[in-house]
């Protein structure tokens, strides 16, 4: 799975009660959640949190950077397919980052 190459490093998130968060931006990146249907998921970390604080997945439009559209993952089922695909993505990153470490010490 790839991530979006997007140089986005913090959104702003209307709450339900209208108040606002600053995320970080973890990672966009595409998954396919049916046969026929693969849309684009966002990963964000409030930019205040604590270390045991979640990473939120939201769905998202990145087709006008200008005007980011996110939303909320509608059904369990969607959100259990997108967190799968982000801990595969970690995992991915994590190995990368591991063999990069084994290249350089045999440099």
């Amino acid at each position: 799975m790839a991530k979006k190459n997007i140089d986005l490093e913090q959104v702003t998130l209307e709450l339900d009660d209208h108040s606002e968060i600053t995320c970080d931006v973890i990672a966009i990146f595409p998954v396919k959640v049916d046969n026929d249907t693969t849309r684009d998921y966002i990963a964000l970390l409030d930019e205040n949190a604590e270390e045991d604080d979640d990473i939120m997945l939201y769905r998202c439009d990145v087709s006008n950077l200008d005007d980011i559209k996110i939303d909320s993952i509608e059904s369990d089922e969607e959100f259990d397919i997108v967190a799968d695909a982000f801990d595969e993505l970690l995992d991915e990153a994590e190995f990368a980052e591991l063999t990069g470490a084994m290249d350089d010490d045999e440099e």
